[in-house]
């Protein structure tokens, strides 16, 4: 059982750090991080603390892991910050591997957020031991232009600000992938919606429950085998999460890293599968027959498996805390999470 950390209220501090990439930090992207600021503050009503190297720019921080793993440490270690938000991903968190002091976040646990390449910081999380939570970054999700979009503001509030169940998570009526420019000439023009299919039940039947784990399946390809990779007793009876990155990887990865899942014997523990929406829907059928096919090969045509679903790179966004008991009910193609991400 992973500890759960206490639940967001508002007043409470809040870090922002860059793990990953520090475009927060560069000059012509500034105006976006204090969008994202501004919105924990007004929305949320959060304080925010600004973690010392997370604007010092992409340049810097690639060249200096140990400060992004600083950042992170200090902001665990601090106790009158409550929770830890990632201005954004990238791909080379894994870096701050040889600094995490895993004993220090076991011993202060805390809310940490983010999606992506944010997904190593959720593994660092869970060899301590502790809740973390899929979800929304500062310089997307809470900096989208013009406002942020209710279903995200809505599924943050429930799975940080509240100690009940989560409950019923549903498709969002509208999504998007667009790519627009961040420059401020764009900060008064929306995002184009598209009207959302809602969630695909590729196969299985009856209801299941399991423990939340996963992220985006490219990242997780690099902790694979290190000492951050979840101990076998992890995936046995969960519920895994994957989606995909913004680099949208060819069809024929989706196969090849299932079937290692399945060669360690994780698919043949874990009792079903959501699969978030691909970015811009590309290879969107092309994903599905891929992980049909390797469901087949492996005898597991009866394992519950929902797709596109919005987490990940996609906006809006739902919050998936990890260790976290969700079901899959394949009558009606819905998913919730029945308990809370979150202590009182």
């Amino acid at each position: 059982m992973l500890i759960k950390p206490k639940k967001l209220q508002p007043g409470d501090k809040v870090a922002t750090i860059s793990p990953s990439w520090g475009g927060a930090g560069e000059p012509e992207l500034r105006w976006r991080y204090e969008q994202g600021v501004r919105r924990l503050e007004e929305v949320f009503g959060l304080k925010v603390v600004t973690m010392p190297n997370s604007l010092k720019g992409g340049d810097y921080l690639y060249q200096n892991p140990k400060a992004r793993a600083e950042d992170l440490m200090s902001a665990f270690q601090n106790k009158s910050i409550k929770a830890i938000f990632a201005n954004i991903g990238g791909d080379d968190s894994l870096r701050l591997l040889p600094y995490i002091d895993f004993d220090v976040i076991h011993k202060n646990p805390k809310i940490l957020m983010g999606y992506s390449d944010v997904t190593m910081c959720h593994l660092f999380c869970h060899k301590a031991g502790i809740a973390s939570f899929y979800g929304p970054a500062v310089l997307v999700d809470f900096a989208e232009n013009v406002e942020m979009d209710p279903y995200t503001i809505e599924m943050v509030k429930r799975t940080l600000f509240n100690d009940e169940e989560i409950g019923e998570i549903r498709p969002s009526e509208q999504w998007t992938s667009e790519y627009l420019e961040w420059e401020e000439a764009n900060k008064t023009k929306r995002r184009g919606m598209q009207e959302n299919s809602g969630y695909e039940l590729l196969q299985g039947s009856g209801v299941v429950q399991g423990q939340l784990i996963g992220g985006c399946i490219e990242v997780l390809e690099f902790a694979k085998g290190t000492m951050i990779w979840p101990e076998r007793k992890h995936w046995k009876n969960s519920i895994m999460f994957f989606e995909t990155s913004e680099e949208k990887p060819d069809p024929s990865f989706i196969k090849y890293w299932l079937r290692n899942y399945a060669a360690q014997g994780i698919l043949h523990q874990t009792k079903g599968i959501i699969f978030g929406k691909p970015q811009d829907e590309k290879y969107y059928d092309e994903y599905k027959r891929e992980i049909l096919t390797v469901m087949k090969e492996y005898g597991l045509e009866e394992l519950p498996i929902l797709y596109n679903m919005n987490f990940g790179h996609t906006e809006p966004k739902i919050v998936l805390p990890y260790g976290a008991v969700a079901q899959i009910d394949c009558s009606d193609r819905s998913f919730r999470i029945v308990e809370s991400g979150v202590e009182s």
